[in-house]
């Protein structure tokens, strides 16, 4: 008897399994977009994936694990001369115990300029000729392929980019940052992780609460920089012809360089101040606890 009643209680609720697995929405819309033209997604949830494309127009498909989800968020579609935008708010009778899941799949012509801010989700943002500002209030972000000034926020999440031209802002209060090449220079503040840098053309500020910092300037590279971290080491990797001023030193390590460093005053295992080539902009880094070494490429 208390077999037949296990069996009773699963056939019962098998069926509620697979009708919630298939409980899901999908909204599609395209709006008016032209080339040079700007796109803003706000959100309060969701997870964002943007793509450039040769073809006009912003073609945008939501989806999410809820049925019910026009229930419970107020979804906004507005076109504008030169731009359009999706938002995305959650209706006054929406608990925070109801959880939905959504995702977000945008494709906008290449030169475009973005906004994107979603109140928790990953953004992935790829192949754009425009200026993007990224906020999350928590999740990753991967950009890629991207001419433009670029402007990157998480609240929790490592920040990922890949073959940027131009400018760089980039923070996240948890997670490590990597950036495999940069022409331009980038600022990239973390609160609890790693910071390397494979290529970057321009002036660097690399600051970490808790992590290593590498960085390679690239050939011709002679902007200078500040890196900084209060928990690892520095790895940086210079050409030799770069005129620079070297302002290093850490308070739990050792400073070496491979390079010849014309060392000013007070020779000491733990600092190293002097010039690289004929001088110029000045490159300062500074542990808390780490050693520093100054590599050729």
């Amino acid at each position: 008897m208390r077999k037949l009643s296990i069996l009773m209680v699963a056939a019962v609720a098998i069926p509620s399994l697979v009708s919630l697995a298939e409980a899901s929405s999908r909204i599609e819309k395209t709006l008016k977009l032209e080339p040079k033209g700007r796109f803003v997604l706000e959100s309060d949830v969701g997870s964002v994936t943007l793509t450039g494309a040769s073809s006009s127009g912003a073609r945008v498909v939501i989806t999410s694990d809820r049925d019910d989800l026009e229930a419970l968020y107020n979804i906004n579609f507005e076109e504008n001369p030169g731009s359009a935008s999706v938002t995305v708010r959650r209706k006054d009778h929406f608990g925070w115990r109801e959880h939905a899941s959504v995702h977000f799949e945008v494709q906008v012509p290449s030169q475009t300029q973005t906004e994107i801010r979603t109140g928790g989700g990953s953004i992935n943002l790829s192949s754009l000729r425009g200026d993007s500002e990224l906020k999350t209030s928590g999740g990753a972000i991967e950009v890629s392929g991207l001419s433009g000034k670029l402007d990157a926020k998480t609240s929790g999440g490592p920040i990922h980019l890949q073959e940027v031209d131009g400018d760089a802002r980039v923070d996240t209060s948890g997670g490590r940052i990597e950036v495999a090449s940069i022409d331009g220079s980038l600022t990239a503040h973390t609160s609890g992780g790693p910071i390397r840098v494979d290529r970057v053309t321009g002036y660097v500020e690399a600051e970490t609460s808790g992590g290593p910092i590498s960085v390679n300037f690239g050939r011709g590279n002679a902007r200078g920089g500040v890196l900084e971290t209060s928990g690892g080491s520095i790895e940086v990797e210079l050409e030799r012809s770069a005129n620079l001023e070297i302002d290093a030193s850490t308070s739990g390590g050792s400073v070496t360089s491979d390079l010849p460093i014309r060392v000013v005053g007070k020779i000491s295992s733990s600092s190293l101040h002097g010039s690289l080539g004929s001088g110029g902009e000045t490159l300062r880094l500074h542990t808390s606890g780490g050693s520093i070494h100054i590599r050729a490429l």
